[in-house]
């Protein structure tokens, strides 16, 4: 298989709802997003402190490739405190987000033409762009509604041939919120192949505790960052933990594209993970408070979940009953009622029909949208819900 073309690469459809939103909120527009997967927080002010303190002392330079020495201590003993494993700096290379993270891995996977990662369906859409932009095919593995959307290591054995690179775990999940159920975590891990473990969702867990898979296997992959907890998407922050082993290939590949990322935004990382920041804990209250309020409300419109999301800030609903095209459903109900929705089928095969649903908004938002909803679905909307 040849690499893929810019041109060949789809759009990501929840930008392409934001944008529809945006053009309809300069119109004068009363626009509720539930669409995008952003924390409405703003970044906590201590890391911030840190971050202006950084720039105050001058550190505006390249660093190491691989990242502050002590932002790498800090992450390893972020995991080891979290996680009970046992991991060093020399397996830590931080990144300008989770993104480059992960393509910097995939690059080091995907050798040939046609290498194969296990994904699986539905799945954050730019994982299969990245794989088939390197030249390797995605391998979806359909996920069954009834686990959550979540990979059973059955199925997973199936597909696994020569040609099968890693394996892509993500969990807490996007778009779904759910978790991978800890025994098929690491009957996963036991296939062969290894993990790819994008755990960017962690600490945003609901009653439930999530799972690394360095848990599983030492020598898993794992991708996380700043974004989502510390609320930081601007900063562009991430990191991998790799066996030590990989991680020279990958500093090389670091240093030739994306040199090293910002200092003092690296200064930020350490303080978020080693300062008390009680933002933090209030934020995961106030997103646990929305998402039991949805619960409850959405299956009284008819938009039902099978296995209740317990992380992120997704819930993944079906609404096939209204129309089957969720990409056609989602526009219609944004320029109708003005309600910005994620179409399921931007996930894969398996999300069309669905709906993402973020309660990354406030409440007083959410009930509106709720309410606008209601209105779409019993198809009482007029001019003054168009907002």
């Amino acid at each position: 298989m040849e690499k893929i073309t810019n041109g060949e690469i789809r759009p990501f459809m929840v930008m392409e709802v934001l944008e529809r939103a945006i053009e309809l909120e300069k119109e004068g527009r009363s626009i509720i997003h539930m669409e995008i997967g952003e924390p409405d927080f703003p970044t906590p002010p201590g890391i911030i402190r840190a971050a202006e303190s950084s720039l105050h002392a001058g550190d505006t330079h390249y660093t190491d490739s691989r990242g502050i020495l002590e932002l790498r201590k800090t992450i390893a003993e972020y995991y080891g405190h979290g996680y009970g494993v046992d991991i060093s700096p020399g397996q830590v290379l931080v990144t300008m987000g989770v993104s480059p993270a992960l393509l910097l891995v995939l690059s080091t996977f995907i050798e040939h033409p046609g290498d194969e990662i296990i994904l699986g369906d539905p799945c954050y859409p730019c994982y299969p762009n990245f794989i088939r932009y390197l030249g390797g095919v995605p391998r979806f593995v359909t996920a069954r509604k009834e686990d959550g959307f979540q990979l059973r290591a059955e199925d997973v054995e199936k597909e696994v041939c020569s040609r099968t690179k890693g394996i892509m775990i993500n969990s807490p999940a996007n778009p779904t919120g759910t978790l991978i159920d800890a025994k098929e975590f690491e009957s996963i891990c036991d296939i062969g192949p290894p993990v790819i473990s994008d755990e960017i969702y962690h600490g945003l867990v609901y009653g439930e505790k999530e799972r690394s898979a360095l848990e599983f296997s030492p020598d898993s992959y794992v991708l996380n960052g700043f974004s989502k907890l510390f609320a930081m998407t601007g900063w562009r922050l991430g990191y991998m933990i790799v066996p030590e082993k990989a991680l020279r290939s990958l500093q090389i590949l670091q240093q030739n594209f994306f040199i090293s990322p910002g200092s003092f935004v690296q200064t930020a990382g350490i303080e978020a993970l080693k300062g008390t920041h009680p933002e933090i804990p209030a934020m995961v209250k106030m997103y646990d408070e929305r998402r039991r309020y949805l619960l409850k409300a959405l299956p009284g419109l008819g938009l039902e979940y099978t296995v209740e999301p317990k992380g992120a800030f997704y819930i993944f609903v079906d609404a096939s009953h209204l129309d089957r095209d969720s990409y056609r459903l989602a526009f219609d109900i944004l320029d109708k009622v003005g309600v910005a929705l994620t179409p399921g089928i931007d996930f894969g095969e398996q999300g069309e029909g669905h709906l993402r649903i973020s309660y990354a908004n406030s409440l007083d938002n959410i009930r509106e949208g709720i309410r606008r909803l209601e209105k779409y679905i019993n198809g009482g909307f007029n001019k003054g819900d168009q907002g």
